[in-house]
C-alpha cells in the first residue's frame, strides 16, 4: 500500500482529487490481490480433474496399442531354429511374406553321450526351403553360440552378413580356417544408431553390455511394426571400455511403439542386478599384490575385458604377458588389430621366452577355465605342455564359472593344479568372476523402457524363459500377449494378435571339428551303443546246400563280458547259429544282407535275455 501511495505522490502537478482517486484505486487493487482462495467444492473439483488427466496420461504412455498401426494387415513371422530349451546354438528367422533375415548362426556343445562330436550346429532344413527369401544375416555379437555355425551355413547358402567389426572379423577368422576366405566379400560393417535397409526390414544396432566387447541389441522394423531383440546382455553402468548400454535407444523405440520384445533369459532366476565387470579388478589387485611367483590367469577366451583387466594389472606390477591357447591368441590379436584394445607389443613374450624372466615378472593368460582336456592349462597341470609346467609358488586364477555339466572337469583340473603345488584362486574369492547376463532388475528395466505389446523371452532352457515370462507380466505385459517359444515353433505377429503357425523341422547336426565335416546321426548312435552296451562280432562260413556251419566260427566281444566268459559267449553264439540254420526261412540263404539282419535279431534277443544289454551285433556270414 505504501509503495502504491509513493508512486502516486511523485506526480506533484496532478490535481489533489485525481491523486485521491488513484490512491483509492490502488488500495482496491491490493485488496483484490489479497482475496482469500476459493474453498469447498471448487478446489476439490479442480484437483480431481487434474488427477484424472494425469491418470489418463500415465495409462496412455504405458499402453502400446496407442502407438501401433492397428489399421495395417501386415504380419511378421518369427521362427527360432536354436537357442530355446537349451543354452547356446542361437539362431532365429524373422520373415514377412516376401523377405527373411536371420538373427545369429550359433553353435552349441555336445553332451558326454555324443562320442567323437566336437560341436553341434542347427538344422538348416527350413532355411533351404526359404533360401530365395533370405536377404541377409544380422549378428548381435561374436560369441561362439551366436556365430560358431557360420562356416557350415555358408558352405550351403551365401548371403550378406551384417555386424560390427569384431563380430565380422571373428567370423572371417573362421572362414579362413575353413579355406573360405573368398566369402569375406559378403561382410557389411554397420554403424550403431544408424538404421540399415535389409530387404523389407530396417535394422538398427544398439550398443549393449555383455561379457564380450561390442555387443549389440537390434531394432528390426517392418510394416507390421518394430521388433526389439536384446541379444545377450546385462546392464553394466561402469563397463571396462566406458561404453554403457544405450538405454536411450530402447526408450526411443519404446516411445514410438514396440510390437514385440525378444529378450535374453539366461539369468532370469537371479534376483537383483548382475555385478559390473569392474568388480573383478580389486580381486585381481589383491592376487597380484600377494603372488610371489608366476600368475596364470584363465578365463573364457572371448571375455576380452576380463583379459584386459589382467593385462592392466600385469603392466602395473611390471610383469611380462604371455598369451597361450589358440582361441585366446586369436581373439586378443583381432581385438588389438581393430583397435578395441591398445597395448605396446614389447609387453608380450612368447611361451618359449617365459623361463628367461624371473617368476615374479610373468603373467600367463591362457585357456582351460572349463577343464577341457585339450586346453593349454590342462596340459600344463599334467606336465605335458611343451614350454610351461605348473610348479610350486605359481598362482592360478580361474576367472570363470563352471558351465553346467563341466563341474567335474573343473574340479579335476583344480586337483591337478594343486597336486603340482600351485595356489588356485577360484571360489575362495567372491568377485573373481561376474556373469555377462542380466538379472531380474535389469530385465525389468528393458521391459519398462520398451513397453512392448508382445513379449517373447528367448535364450535359455524352458525354466529360464518361463521365469522371464513371469517377470514380463509383472512389468505390465498382458499375460495373453506373452508367448514361450520352442525351437522350430513358428508364430505370426500383427499389431492385433499373435498366433502359432506350423512347426518347422529343427534339431542338431553333429560336427567333427578335426576335419570340419558333418557326422551322420547313425554314426553317433552306433558310438553310443558301443560305449553303453558293447559290441559282438561274429564271423562264420555257411554251406548253403546243407544249411550248416562249414568250419569253426569266430566270436569276439567288447564291453559285454570279461575275458574269462569269452569262451562261454562263443559257445552260446555257436549254438544259436546252429539252431538258426536248422529253422531258417526258405530262400533266406540266397539274400546275404537279409540273412545277417535276421541273425543280428536272434543274437540281440539272446544278449537282452541273458545279459540285460543291447549290444551292437556285427555278423559276417560267408555263404558257399
Amino acid at each position: 500500500m505504501e509503495e502504491n501511495t509513493q508512486q502516486v505522490q511523485t506526480s506533484a502537478k496532478e490535481p489533489e482529487e485525481e491523486q485521491k482517486n488513484k490512491i483509492e484505486s490502488a488500495g482496491k487493487t491490493v485488496k483484490q490481490k489479497r482475496k482469500p482462495p476459493i474453498s469447498g467444492n471448487g478446489w476439490t473439483n479442480d484437483l480431481k480433474k487434474a488427477f484424472e488427466i494425469n491418470e489418463k496420461i500415465q495409462k496412455d504412455r504405458l499402453n502400446p496399442h496407442n502407438k501401433l498401426n492397428l489399421k495395417t494387415d501386415a504380419k511378421v513371422k518369427i521362427t527360432p531354429l536354436g537357442g530355446l530349451s537349451e543354452i547356446g546354438g542361437n539362431m532365429m528367422v524373422i520373415e514377412t511374406e516376401k523377405c527373411a533375415i536371420i538373427v545369429d548362426v550359433g553353435m552349441s556343445f555336445p553332451d558326454g553321450s555324443m562320442h567323437g562330436v566336437d560341436i553341434l550346429i542347427p538344422d538348416f532344413t527350413y532355411l533351404r526351403q526359404i533360401r530365395s527369401k533370405i536377404a541377409g544375416i544380422v549378428i548381435t555379437h561374436s560369441h561362439e553360440d551366436h556365430v560358431g555355425a557360420m562356416p557350415y551355413f555358408f558352405k550351403e547358402i551365401q548371403v550378406p552378413v551384417y555386424g560390427t567389426s569384431l563380430a565380422l572379423e571373428s567370423i572371417g577368422a573362421k572362414f579362413d580356417e575353413h579355406k573360405m576366405k573368398q566369402h569375406r566379400s559378403y561382410f557389411r560393417a554397420v554403424q550403431k544408431r544408424k538404421s540399415i535397409k535389409i530387404g523389407e526390414f530396417d535394422v538398427e544396432w544398439m550398443h549393449i553390455t555383455h561379457s564380450i566387447i561390442d555387443s549389440s541389441a537390434l531394432a528390426i522394423t517392418c510394416e507390421a511394426g518394430t521388433i526389439l531383440h536384446t541379444g545377450d546382455f546385462k546392464i553394466d553402468h561402469t563397463p571396462v571400455d566406458g561404453y554403457p548400454t544405450d538405454l536411450h535407444r530402447f526408450a526411443h523405440y519404446g516411445e514410438k511403439g514396440v510390437l514385440a520384445f525378444l529378450s535374453d533369459s539366461t539369468n532370469s532366476h537371479s534376483a537383483g542386478f548382475t555385478k559390473s565387470e569392474l568388480t573383478v579388478g580389486p580381486t585381481f589387485d589383491a592376487i597380484f599384490a600377494k603372488a610371489k611367483g608366476r600368475i596364470l590367469m584363465s578365463t573364457f577366451s572371448s571375455n576380452l575385458h576380463r583379459v584386459a583387466q589382467a593385462i592392466n594389472r600385469a603392466i602395473e606390477f611390471k610383469r611380462k604377458i604371455c598369451v597361450i591357447g589358440r582361441s585366446m591368441e586369436k581373439n586378443l590379436d583381432i581385438a588389438m588389430s581393430l583397435g578395441y584394445l591398445k597395448y605396446p607389443k614389447d609387453q608380450f613374450i612368447d611361451a618359449h621366452e617365459v623361463n628367461k624372466f624371473p617368476d615374479n615378472q610373468v603373467l600367463i593368460v591362457t585357456t582351460g577355465s572349463q577343464g577341457e582336456p585339450m586346453s593349454a592349462l590342462f596340459r600344463m597341470s599334467i606336465h605335458e605342455h611343451r614350454h610351461i609346467k605348473i610348479k610350486p609358488e605359481d598362482t592360478v586364477v580361474l576367472s570363470a564359472k563352471a558351465i553346467p555339466g563341466n563341474e567335474a572337469s573343473v574340479s579335476a583340473i583344480i586337483n591337478n593344479l594343486q597336486k603340482a603345488g600351485a595356489e588356485v584362486a577360484y571360489q575362495n574369492y567372491d568377485n573373481i568372476h561376474v556373469s555377462g547376463h542380466a538379472a531380474q532388475e535389469e530385465q525389468k528395466l528393458l521391459l519398462r523402457l520398451a513397453k512392448p505389446k508382445f513379449f517373447l523371452p528367448v535364450h535359455g532352457e524352458y525354466n529360464h524363459v518361463r521365469k522371464h515370462s513371469q517377470t514380463g507380466i509383472s512389468c505390465g505385459v498382458l499375460e495373453r500377449n506373452v508367448y514361450i517359444l520352442s525351437d522350430g515353433e513358428q508364430v505370426e505377429i500383427s499389431p492385433k494378435s499373435i498366433k502359432k503357425l506350423k512347426s518347422v523341422k529343427t534339431g542338431k547336426t553333429y560336427i567333427d571339428n578335426q576335419k570340419n565335416r558333418k557326422i551322420s546321426n547313425a554314426i553317433v548312435m552306433d558310438r553310443q551303443t558301443m560305449a553303453n552296451e558293447g559290441i559282438v562280432m561274429i564271423v562264420a562260413q555257411i554251406c548253403q546246400n546243407e544249411q550248416k556251419i562249414d568250419g569253426p566260427i569266430k566270436v569276439a566281444s567288447f564291453g559285454l563280458v570279461d575275458s574269462k566268459q569269452e569262451s562261454y559267449l562263443a559257445k552260446e553264439i555257436e549254438d544259436l547259429l546252429h539252431h538258426f540254420l536248422e529253422h531258417i526261412k526258405e530262400g533266406l540263404l540266397q539274400n546275404n544282407r537279409a540273412l545277417e539282419e535276421e541273425l543280428r535279431k536272434v543274437v540281440r534277443k539272446h544278449c537282452i535275455r541273458k545279459y540285460r544289454k543291447y549290444p551292437m551285433i556285427v555278423p559276417t556270414l560267408i555263404v558257399q
